[in-house]
């Protein structure tokens, strides 16, 4: 009998010990990349559900157990009837492209919650069902795994990323805190009319006797906004175009028909800031900000589209924050390249083509385009030097185009430039050319960066 139990307490031990060295984990800094998002996320959070032989595996056809997650997500077609429709994949393997084809990234990306539920009705739901939303730090390491091509070995992402257990949580609209240091304004509540687009301006007087370095801006709008962008006027407008101060000023009239008189200070515009995303909090990199010269004002514009055949309410607040110029090492500079000229067919996809090149050294550090319904596809390429043909952002979305910050900043040298290019599909009956409304069309690229 002793010797049986000396027998089994050996076996024991030599069972934890085996056990010990089959279950010795790798530290996640030394994992390929897709390893730790398997054993962080895949098996933490989805195998639950997307487990061979499941009912949620069987619905998605999506199964990420260890061995069989990437074959399962890389090259496949999603088995979702709208999302193929809509051109989409499960995951590519072409870096930046793929994360805005990727119906993997939209079921996960809580942070386009807005949009996904308003847009994308038959998508689904957003993942995990039922559970937390992953946290910006895996969002953000899943998101560097795509954009760099979504290989299976190798470290693409930098785990410190996973540190950011912070999640998104849908706000519903809300008067923003003021800042500490900076402004607020506010526009509305304000009425849109059934099956009509209301676009205005509204002029706020000089924002401050003193020099201001902006270094971070919050926009938050009620649902239904096409944009709010801040505007202020270049030094050369007549004083006869200065529109009154704090009054609206619309664009068009009961009929929709534009008002020739509104359309004027337009033309002396300099852009400041603005989005199309229901809520925009920016921060400038880190000794970063946008000088605003005293006595300057700015023209405040909002622009709803209401497809209702019920009026609808719209409102934003916007936050200019700011920071002492002894904090301020770059004074950062717009971008605003517009392309005015150009015709889109009746009837037919057209693909435009502009370079813009720049005569000094710039260091981009954001980029986003703008354009309205019509727009399939806008990327921006890198012309010149090393990275010429370097395909630097793209955008599917005309609602709610993607907001790109480069840290590091993108570097063009002087004689280089942005080449941007614009895919739209004119189903109407009519050429369409330039314009305000969301019914025309715009080819803008908005961005920031400085110059060293």
């Amino acid at each position: 009998m002793k010797r049986l139990k000396a027998l089994s307490f050996l076996f024991i031990i030599l069972l934890l010990v085996s056990c010990s060295n089959e279950t010795e984990l790798i530290p996640i800094s030394e994992m390929h990349t897709y390893d730790v998002i398997q054993t962080q996320v895949w098996d933490t959070q989805c195998v639950s559900c997307h487990t061979s032989g499941s009912t949620f595996a069987r619905q998605s056809d999506l199964v990420l157990t260890t061995g069989e997650s990437y074959d399962q997500l890389v090259g496949r077609p999603p088995n979702n009837k709208a999302a193929l429709e809509d051109g989409l994949e499960l995951l590519g393997t072409e870096g930046l492209p793929s994360l805005f084809k990727s119906f993997l990234w939209e079921k996960l990306n809580a942070n386009d919650l807005e949009h996904f539920y308003s847009d994308h009705p038959l998508y689904g739901a957003i993942m995990p069902l039922g559970a937390d939303f992953l946290t910006n730090g895996e969002l953000e390491f899943i998101r560097e795994w795509i954009i760099n091509g979504a290989p299976k070995t190798g470290q693409v992402a930098d785990v410190a990323l996973l540190d950011d257990e912070t999640r998104f949580e849908a706000l519903p609209f809300e008067l923003l805190a003021e800042p500490e240091s900076g402004f607020q304004f506010h526009l509305g509540p304000f009425e849109i009319e059934p099956q009509t687009d209301r676009e205005f301006f509204y002029y706020e007087p000089p924002v401050s006797d003193e020099d201001i370095y902006i270094n971070q801006i919050e926009i938050t709008m009620r649902q239904g906004s096409h944009h709010f962008i801040f505007y202020a006027f270049e030094d050369a407008i007549p004083s006869v175009a200065i529109p009154e101060p704090l009054v609206i000023r619309d664009l068009y009239d009961e009929n929709q028909q534009p008002i020739t008189k509104n359309l004027i200070p337009l033309l002396y515009h300099e852009f400041i800031a603005g989005t199309q995303w229901p809520r925009m909090n920016y921060h400038y990199p880190e000794g970063v900000a946008l000088k605003f010269d005293a006595g300057k004002g700015l023209d405040l514009n909002a622009h709803y589209a209401n497809r209702t055949d019920d009026v609808m309410i719209g409102e934003v607040y916007g936050n200019l924050h700011t920071i002492p110029s002894s904090e301020v090492e770059h004074v950062a500079e717009i971008l605003n390249l517009n392309n005015q000229n150009f015709t889109l067919p009746a009837g037919k996809v057209t693909t435009i083509n502009k370079d813009y090149f720049f005569n000094e050294r710039i260091n981009i550090f954001q980029l986003f385009s703008h354009a309205h319904e019509h727009m399939t596809e806008f990327k921006v390429y890198h012309v010149g030097g090393p990275r010429d043909g370097e395909l630097i952002y793209i955008s599917y979305d005309w609602e709610h185009p993607p907001i790109l910050e480069f840290d590091p900043p993108h570097v063009l040298e002087p004689g280089e430039a942005l080449r941007l290019e614009a895919t739209y599909d004119n189903w109407e009956n009519r050429d369409l050319k330039f314009g305000l409304r969301s019914s025309d069309e715009m080819m803008i690229l908005f961005g920031a960066y400085y110059v060293d």
